[in-house]
């Protein structure tokens, strides 16, 4: 009966119209083990294979806030927490260590459990060798390939934010105070100590230290870390943003005009081994050229 009722909510809440939130929260509260048994549900319900279900349009991204849906996800969460006992990077048993790449090279780091990390250009990372399961990205692009334990929960620091995988392959940005994360497969929890926020397989976030406001939309699985395969898939990011993973991937500065940094990009970008950006003008629809050791990106006149 109790896993009949969770599967139900399971179900309803799959659905963005969702709002039965008081009726929900009245559910999970009146028996301890409703969380649980929802939790549960909902890792199984990760496996149903997305091929099933028939692709939506993009939706404009949302902005999330400190609400009701936001605690119950962070109730939700906490039973996560509460059995990892996470360890921390720098406690008085860990012994970090740091893996970094230079701007235009890119590296695989395979770890002890299975899971794996590939780096891409200029990008830090901070790992544990007496825990496996926790990292902290400093700064660059990495994509992680978690095998899921659910005893273990794989924990990635970015900032004063923690990921926290669900059975995961998501990449992870850091630039200056920003953090854009996207999931590929599975799903990942947010900061499940406080905003508690779910990003499941097609999903994405971008959110900036110390701004409550918490930006979410769609991706394409395939376009998530398409780096790795020498292509990059926008669908509507800002030039600036462009501009940076072009210069993350091929390791060379791009200064890009006020002009055209916030205009929005659609489209698709091949990445060829030979770092000449001048061929990428006609498909950005801007002028790319020569500027000292790097290149400059403005519009067309």
């Amino acid at each position: 009966m109790m896993e009949d009722q969770a599967i139900d909510w399971v179900i309803r809440l799959r659905d963005p119209a969702f709002d039965d939130w008081e009726t929900f929260e009245d559910w999970l509260t009146a028996d301890p083990a409703h969380a649980d048994i929802y939790h549960a549900m909902a890792l199984a319900d990760e496996g149903v294979p997305e091929m099933l279900v028939a692709p939506q349009a993009p939706a404009t991204p949302a902005k999330v806030r400190s609400s009701r849906r936001v605690w119950l996800g962070a109730a939700l969460a906490a039973s996560i927490a509460a059995v990892v006992g996470y360890g921390m990077i720098g406690a008085p048993h860990s012994s970090p260590y740091q893996i970094e790449t230079a701007p235009g090279v890119r590296r695989l780091v395979a770890l002890e459990d299975g899971s794996s990390i590939t780096l891409n250009g200029g990008t830090r990372l901070t790992l544990d060798r007496k825990n496996d399961r926790i990292a902290t990205l400093d700064r660059g692009e990495a994509l992680f390939a978690v095998v899921h334990d659910t005893s273990r929960p794989f924990r990635v620091t970015v900032g004063a934010a923690t990921i926290v995988d669900v059975g995961t392959r998501f990449n992870v940005v850091r630039a200056g105070t920003e953090t854009r994360v996207a999931v590929s497969e599975g799903a990942v929890v947010y900061n499940p100590d406080s905003e508690a926020v779910r990003l499941n397989v097609g999903r994405r976030l971008k959110a900036v230290d110390r701004d409550p406001t918490i930006m979410l939309g769609d991706i394409a699985p395939v376009a998530v870390a398409g780096w790795k395969n020498g292509r990059l898939v926008y669908d509507g990011q800002p030039m600036r943003e462009v501009a940076a993973d072009l210069a993350r991937y091929y390791g060379q500065p791009i200064r890009v005009s006020p002009s055209i940094s916030s205009r929005p990009y659609h489209g698709v970008l091949s990445l060829e081994a030979d770092g000449n950006l001048a061929r990428l003008g006609g498909v950005l629809d801007a002028r790319i050229e020569r500027d000292g050791p790097g290149w400059s990106l403005s519009g067309r006149e």
